[in-house]
């Protein structure tokens, strides 16, 4: 995939000797890209970054992800940076050593190089989902450079990521609304599953009533439908809060300890 490649160049450009793989993950691998998947890749390094390396990574990806490819076809670029020790031997919550993201593209171009949070919750969930499914765009097989990350770590970092969501949802709604579908899917399958297979798995659980909401937002994740709520808009927030309810019904199920 030419995009992806043209991030794992602009890492090893940058970084040098430091990374040890690089690997294409998530719907580019799992399930096929739909029309709003990003290109997912993480990369192992071997020591930590200067600012300056951030600032020169951030300043290549800008222009190939999302709309700062003056083409507009570029996807959205998901870039994240582990340091090997940070997460061999595993243990959580793990370290974050650099993430790009378009959700913070405003911050970057105003000359953040740091605006995620390390330790971060949501590495375990990235280093599953590469463990799981993934080709190596640089590197050996990514089973050769990271630890597995217990079934227990992956339900924990689910839940402690929902604050977050619930923040982002005004504005965010269909990324939210899908990946609390997600979240519910895997706590009661022990799965991570691509979010438009996760909407499913949960619209023949809901209620009846309560679909329309979470069908439009499949749809638009698909490429089916305008990202425009109208009337369904009233109706995210309390499917929101039903698929919380059921998710924390799940945990204390499978708490996350064990």
């Amino acid at each position: 995939m030419d995009q992806a490649d043209g991030v794992m160049a602009a890492v090893r450009e940058v970084l040098g000797d430091a990374v040890l793989g690089g690997y294409l993950f998530g719907s580019a691998v799992a399930a096929g890209l739909r029309p709003a998947s990003d290109i997912d890749v993480l990369v192992v390094s071997a020591r930590p970054g200067s600012d300056d390396a951030k600032r020169r990574l951030i300043g290549r990806i800008l222009p190939i992800s999302g709309r700062g490819d003056p083409s507009g076809a570029a996807r959205s670029v998901e870039l994240t940076i582990v340091v090997q020790r940070d997460v061999v031997p595993w243990r959580y919550p793990p370290r974050l050593e650099f993430q790009y993201g378009d959700w913070w593209r405003s911050e970057f171009e105003a000359g953040a190089i740091a605006p995620w949070e390390s330790p971060n919750p949501d590495v375990a969930l990235l280093v599953e989902q590469v463990l799981g499914a993934s080709e190596p765009l640089f590197g050996p097989p990514a089973t050769e450079l990271l630890d597995p990350v217990p079934p227990a770590d992956v339900r924990r970092a689910m839940l402690d990521g929902i604050p977050g969501l619930l923040a982002d949802l005004v504005g965010d709604e269909r990324n939210v609304l899908l990946t609390f579908a997600r979240i519910w899917a895997t706590l009661e399958t022990g799965r991570i599953w691509p979010k438009d297979q996760a909407a499913d798995w949960v619209l023949a659980r809901l209620p009846a009533g309560r679909g329309d909401v979470l069908a439009h937002a499949s749809a638009i994740y698909l490429g089916e439908a305008a990202e425009d709520w109208g009337d369904l808009l009233s109706g995210v927030r309390p499917l929101v809060d039903h698929l919380h309810a059921e998710i924390l019904e799940a945990a204390e199920r499978r708490p996350a300890g064990r």
